[in-house]
């Protein structure tokens, strides 16, 4: 399966140590998952994509990325791939507007799904789907959801998006089946955690594969120069208030606190970064 990873704060921050500098880095992990890299970042709210079909580990233009990549919000991917070829157009982040979505998952039998998975995609938005991965339907059933509701232009909130979300999961598991209650990285399973933006809201659905947030650290560096600096960036929010909210497939090493999600949870944050929480339905 592949590796996510997402970023929110309340300041511009630079990624490279999570991406390529801490012990299990996703650098690191794209030993194991050689199939191409994707980051995405905002700059003045507008999403920048970079990808490519290198592993993580051996591209100069993954580190050169990582160094300079600098925004309130960031997705990064690493690919190991089960369905569809080592391509640009199967390689996650993938984008429509202003969202992004990273999946790390698995449908069971796709290709017996494929097709029906297509019709619930809205008929304006299927001449976009480029690639062959499950993946890229997925993200274009929830655009499809999303803008049934609202236009291209519009700024759901993070509760308004969590039940577009809710909708199109619906839809896709009354199809497929429901996702897996335990991470066996079993291909016979069906398995969506994903990790999706528009730069203003962030939002994580643990599916099946395991994933962790952290929106504190034991000790912060920067407290005594970080002019955003408060008791959230040292311990669990009181009042739901956060500084950063990050996603990641694995705990990343550092001084951030790791939590797991737990399965069929919903977490992520608004443009204001107060926490959203729906357990599983």
């Amino acid at each position: 399966m592949c590796r996510v990873f997402g970023f929110k704060s309340v300041i511009s921050s630079q990624v490279h140590t999570s991406l390529t500098e801490s012990e299990n880095a996703l650098a690191i992990q794209s030993k194991e998952h050689p199939h191409g890299w994707g980051v995405a970042y905002y700059v003045a709210g507008a999403p920048h994509l970079i990808k490519n079909v290198d592993s993580a580990v051996e591209s100069n233009l993954f580190k050169r990325v990582s160094g300079v990549v600098s925004s309130n919000t960031v997705v990064a991917h690493i690919r190991k791939a089960t369905l569809g070829v080592n391509s640009i157009v199967n390689t996650h982040p993938f984008q429509y507007g202003p969202w992004v979505f990273a999946h790390n998952g698995h449908i069971h039998e796709f290709e017996k799904y494929k097709e029906d998975l297509l019709n619930l995609v809205a008929p304006n938005l299927r001449r976009f789907v480029l690639g062959e991965t499950d993946s890229e339907l997925i993200f274009y059933v929830i655009l499809s959801e999303l803008y049934t509701h609202y236009s291209i232009l519009d700024r759901p909130s993070v509760s308004q998006m969590s039940k577009v979300l809710d909708l199109a999961l619906e839809r896709i598991c009354n199809l497929i089946g429901d996702f897996s209650e335990e991470d066996t990285s079993s291909l016979e399973c069906n398995y969506l955690t994903f990790v999706i933006t528009n730069g203003d809201v962030i939002l994580a659905h643990q599916g099946g594969k395991k994933l962790y947030y952290s929106t504190y650290k034991n000790r912060c560096s920067d407290r005594d120069t970080c002019s955003s600096f408060s008791q959230s960036c040292e311990a669990e929010s009181e009042d739901g208030q956060v500084n950063h909210m990050i996603f990641s497939s694995e705990p990343l090493s550092g001084e951030n606190v790791w939590l797991e999600l737990e399965n069929g949870e919903l977490m992520g944050v608004d443009n204001h970064m107060k926490i959203f929480r729906r357990d599983k339905k």
